[in-house]
């Protein structure tokens, strides 16, 4: 599945929840999408757990 195809289901996603739910739903429906999609990025294993802990020092090198 392509990243627009996942982008346009993500918006419409967003759009349901803000015209139904309101604007607190808008939040939750985005906030869980972006939890997902960290974890998601984990499970496949392009992100690290270590990614989220680094010093500011340790970047810079």
């Amino acid at each position: 599945m392509s990243l627009a195809v996942i982008g346009m289901i993500a918006g419409m996603a967003l759009g349901f929840a803000g015209y139904f739910g309101g604007f607190g739903a808008f939040l939750l429906v985005a906030a869980l999408g972006a939890i997902g999609f960290v974890v998601g990025r984990f499970l496949e294993g392009d992100l690290d757990v270590g990614d989220f802990f680094h010093t500011r020092d340790h970047r810079r090198r």
